[in-house]
């Protein structure tokens, strides 16, 4: 197959004399043992361990390319004159260094370059791969390096970049944040600790025209803002005379985000431009005007470095992220970079034989253009790029999206174990009937309340500005019931990992216990994609619950998402689910109920449908008020017992808030989401008279009542947060919280406080820096260009807090399982932070235990793919006769560590105070 030649040959690599010369750090640093505790930023000077004796190690970096300067320039001046056209197309290698935001550079790129990048993380290739790509198969014409947690002069953080960086001076090279300091640090460049961590908060930069910012504005006042999210930076008085600055902000100047409601598909406040005057020393000729003029020295003393660029290769790096949904012109940065790297390859493309290779290369992608929605699940970067780079594609991407998913089913689907079932849909709707008998509250009691065991109600109790509008509710069922409890197989110490033991029980008390090796969600994946179903059956149903799975996936298998291990073991079990199969569903919104049955072909409902049917019309709402009495005296009697301890300490937990702190100066993260648990000794508590107490107190949108009676645990939670939902459309949305303050006692008082939240830049920070976190969640199996945040930082108001909140949505990838959306965002980044995974160690060795079924997430898996998730959070846990509440806060570098204390204990006043019955 004929090579995609889109730049030179590597028999035609040449290295200018110019480019040998010494650069300090690279050589020393390359060598060093990857050990990223020996790595962490030195307090108050240089960052990392790239100084010796106080001064840089210079090590001098031999040219390993043989050709002379004299025959480089040569070939290179003899390809100015080749009149080639621009590429429809260009290929990126996109970098990762392990950041929560490489993503949604991804999802830029994929747009802008009309075909997806390939996606690798910095260790996941050996140099010698990458040469083979860069070099052999001429794969890629430009790379980026993403954003990511720790500094450069790390080698676990930066990987192989630095090497990329210094060696593949041929090829345009986009750095952002941590690739930008690499750039730095590459040449020589001291990397320090910022006057200031600025995490998620807005700057506006200055620029000097150069082609990276061509039709953006620069200046005080003129619309260029971006999102910062960085502790360290390149000391501008240490940049070598290669690099040359382009870009710079104020030290201390941030602004509030005050933007659109409505985001759109693409980065905010796309302004009004204006027309570049400096034009790079790659390009053919200046441009329209001369070049601005800076006092570069002056600059350095009085300003942070945004962006810099080599003097004589195609390589560039800003400090900013542009990839933010509140970075100005984030979008036109990348298209500047994708017409630097077409100019580049039109002045330096050659010879008959290339231009030949470069038609057929344009042949034989014409089809991945077309279908760049449809890239590949799967994580094997190799694979991922053969099938890119050679469009060696096996689909057939005629068919309809409903097709392909059909094919995809039974490829993942080949090697299940249960084989397929096809499930068969009975329903029934009563008009307006919710409201004459009582409400949900009565329908649940009278149906299922006598005898709570193994009984749900994922309850919508906050259904007011359309926060939500079914409520689902069922109990042990018919012939398809069961259960599923799981339990990680690894040990507390975090010595052993992956797998774990799953319990089955079915509708006749049957059960075993079989060990998954691959885990609870590949097992519940296989599950979903084996049956088969008529979607013709629920047509005229307005909500996408049509029986499965109903119950919770605890916090700790983030190690079946992509963390090493646990630090702590859960006492509780990991996963917990109900296979649903008869189900009550109360309409909210119009007052209607539903009654659904799934069954096999074989077999019957209708007993089932007619005996629920007779309890419903027969209800008059009398329950609920009898129920409610009885309750109300029970926990009366029981509140003089003693009040909940916490695992911390206000002191600890206050020190716990500053090591946070310290790790964001020091890099290694931009947020951590802090935690602790707060418990109670309990004795034959009325569960369901608690929930209806905290219903009643603190109603939720993504409320739920779980209780598994074999477990011994029994779930009341009052979230107002939902992690991610994924409708019959296809179409995915979290709405993830960050930002809370309680309500005022006053009308004049609330309302001034929520006007201090929305305003509160602290709080629009923590709130941005998740948004960001989640469209790079979203974007790892959505369709490029169809991630957006209809909502930013809108402010919802509770019963005992206001809260921020934003929606982030977009179009799920047809070749990816409901499944497989899950583990790409879990666990939910308001629970973690960002960078998330390295947010999730750090986390857990701060943390003193396991946070179980809290941060994790409450739901169904439907049998038609579709699935709705809370945050488990405003949670009362009852489990073995303890009561436990989960609660913490997002640590950032505006954190006050007493005010943080006092927001954790005010998310627990509304569960806490249930339990004790408030007085």
């Amino acid at each position: 197959m004929t090579k995609s030649s889109l730049r030179l040959f590597p028999s035609e690599l040449a290295c200018p004399a110019s480019e040998c010369m010494q650069y300090t750090n690279v050589n020393f640093l390359l060598s060093r043992p990857s050990l990223r505790v020996s790595c962490l930023v030195k307090k108050g000077g240089d960052v990392g361990a790239s100084n010796h004796d106080g001064k840089n190690v210079n090590a001098e970096v031999s040219c390993q390319l043989m050709h002379s300067h004299k025959e480089e320039s040569y070939e290179r001046k003899r390809r100015l004159h080749v009149p080639l056209q621009k590429a429809d197309f260009v290929r990126t290698l996109l970098i990762d260094n392990y950041d929560s935001y490489t993503y949604n550079i991804y999802q830029e790129l994929s747009v802008i370059n009309g075909v997806p990048p390939v996606v690798i993380q910095n260790d996941e290739w050996t140099w010698e791969e990458l040469c083979h790509y860069l070099y052999e198969e001429n794969a890629f014409d430009n790379i980026v390096i993403s954003p990511g947690p720790g500094s450069p002069t790390c080698p676990e953080d930066i990987g192989i970049c630095l090497q990329l960086l210094l060696k593949c001076w041929d090829i345009p090279i986009l750095g952002v944040c941590l690739g930008h300091q690499a750039l730095g640090y590459v040449h020589g460049a001291q990397i320090i600790h910022a006057s200031e961590p600025i995490h998620g908060r807005l700057s506006e930069v200055e620029h000097n025209g150069c082609q990276l910012f061509r039709d953006i504005p620069s200046g005080r006042s003129y619309g260029f803002k971006v999102v910062r999210y960085h502790s360290l930076v390149i000391d501008s008085e240490s940049l070598p005379k290669e690099l040359i600055p382009i870009a710079w902000t104020s030290s201390t100047s941030t602004l509030p985000f005050l933007g659109s409601k409505d985001l759109g598909k693409s980065n905010v406040h796309e302004a009004q431009k204006v027309q570049s005057i400096f034009v790079d020393p790659f390009l053919d000729k200046v441009g329209n005007g001369s070049s601005n003029h800076f006092d570069y020295g002056n600059t350095r003393s009085r300003r942070v470095l945004m962006g810099i660029r080599h003097s004589s290769r195609p390589h560039y790096g800003v400090q900013f992220h542009p990839e933010s949904v509140a970075t100005c012109y984030g979008s036109q940065i990348f298209k500047n970079f994708r017409e630097i790297t077409d100019d580049y390859w039109l002045r330096f493309r050659s010879s008959f034989k290339e231009k030949h290779a470069y038609s057929d290369a344009c042949m034989q992608l014409s089809n991945v253009i077309e279908v760049c929605s449809s890239i590949s699940a799967e994580n094997n970067a190799v694979d991922q790029l053969k099938r890119i780079v050679h469009a060696e594609r096996h689909l057939e991407y005629n068919k309809t999206e409903m097709q392909h998913l059909e094919m995809f089913n039974m490829v993942n689907t080949h090697h299940a174990t249960t084989g397929y079932k096809c499930l068969k849909l009975k329903w029934r709707k009563f008009g307006h009937l919710a409201g004459q008998v009582g409400g949900a509250e009565s329908i649940f009691c009278e149906l299922f309340g006598h005898e709570t065991e193994n009984t749900f109600w994922l309850d919508s109790s906050s259904t007011e500005k359309e926060r939500a509008r079914f409520s689902f509710m069922g109990g042990k069922g018919g012939p398809l019931w069961k259960q599923l409890t799981f339990r990680l197989s690894h040990q507390s110490d975090g010595s052993s990992k992956g797998g774990g033991y799953l319990s089955l029980e079915d509708c006749q008390g049957s059960s075993e216990t079989i060990f998954l090796k691959e885990g609870f969600l590949d097992f519940l994946n296989k599950e979903l994609l084996s049956y088969r179903y008529d979607k013709n059956e629920y047509e005229g149903l307005p909500f996408d619950f049509h029986g499965g799975y109903v119950g919770y996936i605890g916090y700790d298998l983030k190690v079946e998402c992509g963390v090493k291990s646990n630090l702590h073991k859960s006492k509780t079990p990991d996963a917990c689910f109900f296979f649903a199969d008869n189900l009550v569903i109360i309409d909210h919104k119009n007052d209607d109920v539903y009654i659904l049955a799934i069954h096999e072909e074989s077999s019957s409902v209708t007993q089932w449908l007619d005996d629920t049917e007779e309890k419903l019309l027969s209800l008059d709402g009398s329950v609920k008020m009898a129920l409610g009495k009885q309750n109300s005296h029970y926990l009366t009697l029981s509140s003089n017992k003693a009040g909940f301890a916490a695992e911390k300490s206000r002191e600890q937990y206050i020190e716990d808030v500053k090591k946070c702190l310290n790790y964001i100066k020091d890099g290694e993260s931009y947020e951590l989401c802090l935690t602790t648990q707060m418990k109670k000794p309990i004795k034959e508590l009325n569960s369901l008279g608690l929930y209806l107490h905290l219903r009643e107190r603190n109603p939720a949108p993504y409320a739920a009542w779980l209780n598994f009676s074999k477990e011994d645990l029994c779930i009341c939670c009052s979230s107002p947060e939902r992690f991610l939902q994924l409708d019959r459309k296809n179409t995915l949305e979290a709405k993830p919280i960050k930002g809370t303050i309680g309500r005022g006692a006053t009308k004049k008082e609330d309302e001034q406080l929520k006007l201090k939240l929305q305003f509160s830049e602290k709080d629009q920070a923590e709130n941005l820096m998740i948004v960001d976190l989640l469209r790079n969640d979203l974007g790892r199996v959505c369709d490029p260009g169809s991630v957006h945040v209809p909502r930013l930082m809108d402010v919802e108001s509770y019963a005992t807090v206001h809260t921020m909140v934003s929606t982030i949505r977009g179009k799920k990838r047809s070749d990816v399982s409901a499944v497989d959306c899950v583990k790409a965002a879990f666990p939910g980044g308001s629970m973690t932070g960002a960078p998330k995974l390295r947010s999730m160690e750090i986390l857990d060795s701060i943390e003193s235990c396991s946070r179980g079924i809290y941060s994790g997430c409450i739901g169904f898996f439907s049998y038609n793919q579709t699935f709705d998730l809370n945050i488990v959070i405003r949670t009362v846990v009852l489990h073995e006769s303890e009561a436990s509440i989960g609660a913490g806060g997002a640590i950032i570098a505006l954190s006050n560590p007493e005010d943080e204390y006092e927001e954790m204990l005010l998310k627990t006043r509304a569960p806490s105070r249930a339990v004790m019955h408030f007085d």
